[in-house]
């Protein structure tokens, strides 16, 4: 679950992160009322969830009331990467002298948080990356011990060469890691973190990932969730036990366990298909999680053929033939559907869909092919 900037920001105030001081704002009168309240000059942030809001326009810096309205009035309502804008950021704006980046992350590999750091800030970190990667420093922790004040100042000395700062920035470091460990974040950043001409440093931009798997123990967090276009099924599908991701094909996926999802979208584009999406109902096999399912498949108008391949261990698949009919008697269900059931009950199953008009395959590759067939027929 990503986070917005402002709301980022309120939790690294709460953690004693120096972030400069800012509102949120849905109208130009609102933001002109912030501005009052920050002090000019002032940067005009928008508020949306992609990256690339300077170069779309949506961050502009205001000296006065007027300059403020017009930023206001052009951000408000503008798309960035198809997203609409209906709140901005008013903060006060920094005289910049120095920018860093400074983030946390998870590390799959390692099973273990892995803090970055970088003289380099201000820009994406995925270009320093690839174009000065020996200017991203990073450092492995210990899940079990942490980061360390001796680990963080070595850090921060890569930084910065004067004691005063790299003291300063690594016991913003360690505040990072206490933020990042306490909210069960899969990623904090701030970028850029800046020393301005009086010598203090800021956060000036900040963003959060929040692990969905913890947010039943961060109800505060969980309640700041902007559903995003597209997020709707998801979350529903997520409510009801099962795990839908929407893709860009036509071909709707009905699995049981996320590897066999992922290998059925691949034999998919192997034979020329386009997954329309992922959608996994777990281990359970009653009835209403396949009919929750279909009804979360048939709401996407892409969908033209649905493919069931359905390993059946723990899953019984007369249990999903059950629910298939269920689905069949309730919505009125006009597209093909290739169905392969195999393992626990398949024959009470094949005697259950016996008399409809679903197109049994025996194998996963046969229903592959099969189910690309039908798109071209």
């Amino acid at each position: 679950m990503k986070l917005q900037e402002y709301q980022s920001k309120a939790i690294f105030r709460e953690y004693g992160i120096p972030v400069p001081p800012g509102k949120v704002a849905t109208t130009v009168d609102e933001a002109v009322a912030c501005a009052k309240e920050v002090g000019y000059p002032v940067v005009v942030k928008a508020q949306v969830l992609v990256g690339g809001r300077g170069k779309a326009g949506g961050i502009k810096i205001a000296n006065n009331e007027k300059e403020l309205r017009e930023h206001a009035s052009r951000i408000l309502g503008m798309e960035i990467k198809g997203l609409k804008v209906h709140k901005v950021l008013v903060a006060h704006a920094i005289d910049i002298k120095k920018e860093i980046y400074l983030g946390i992350i998870v590390d799959r590999k390692t099973k273990s948080p892995v803090v970055m750091v970088s003289p380099e800030g201000g820009v994406d970190i995925e270009e320093v990356a690839r174009t000065h990667p020996e200017k991203i420093y990073k450092l492995t922790c210990d899940p079990l011990v942490g980061l360390l004040p001796h680990a963080a100042r070595a850090l921060a000395f890569k930084l910065f060469v004067e004691p005063e700062y790299a003291i300063k920035t690594a016991d913003i470091l360690l505040k990072l890691y206490k933020t990042f460990v306490s909210i069960d974040a899969s990623l904090v950043e701030i970028n850029p973190y800046v020393l301005d001409n009086d010598g203090n440093l800021w956060a000036v931009d900040a963003k959060i990932i929040a692990d969905d798997n913890a947010l039943f123990r961060h109800k505060d967090i969980a309640e700041m969730r902007e559903i995003l276009p597209g997020e709707e099924k998801e979350l529903e599908a997520k409510e009801k036990g099962l795990s839908y991701v929407k893709l860009d094909g036509n071909i709707g996926c009905v699995v049981n366990g996320a590897g066999l999802a992922m290998a059925t979208m691949d034999i998919i584009k192997k034979y020329g298909g386009e997954p329309a999406n992922f959608l996994d109902i777990g281990g359970s096999s009653s009835p209403e999680k396949v009919l929750n399912a279909l009804r979360i498949l048939l709401s996407d108008k892409n969908v033209k053929v649905i493919f069931f391949n359905i390993f059946g261990g723990i899953t019984r698949c007369d249990d999903v033939a059950k629910g298939i009919i269920q689905a069949l008697e309730e919505y009125k269900i006009d597209l093909p559907i290739v169905i392969r059931l195999t393992g626990t009950n398949e024959e009470e199953a094949r005697k259950i869909l016996a008399k409809t008009k679903l197109i049994p395959v025996s194998s996963m590759a046969e229903g592959a092919q099969r189910a690309i067939e039908l798109l071209k027929s």
